[in-house]
């Protein structure tokens, strides 16, 4: 999916030698980050999508689709 120029910049930071353990463990937290992110708002527009188009059927199955009304003026005056 990813070039292997991609896959070098990313494999960089995620190994670290002896003296850049921190930046390993911010890169990791990092990349943990946003997959979670991302996991979350997926889960949540799946979610949100079945809610709307469950309250839509709810809605028009309640509500008519047409209403007929008279016109007829009567003559009380």
């Amino acid at each position: 999916m990813f070039g292997p120029f991609e896959t070098f910049i990313g494999l960089r930071y995620v190994r670290a030698k002896r003296r850049n353990h921190f930046i390993s463990f911010i890169s990791l937290t990092s990349m943990v980050g946003v997959a979670l992110g991302v996991m979350a708002l997926i889960t949540v527009l799946s979610v949100m999508n079945g809610f709307e188009k469950e309250l839509t059927s709810r809605i028009l199955g309640m509500a008519s689709h047409a209403s007929v009304v008279s016109r007829n003026k009567t003559m009380e005056e």
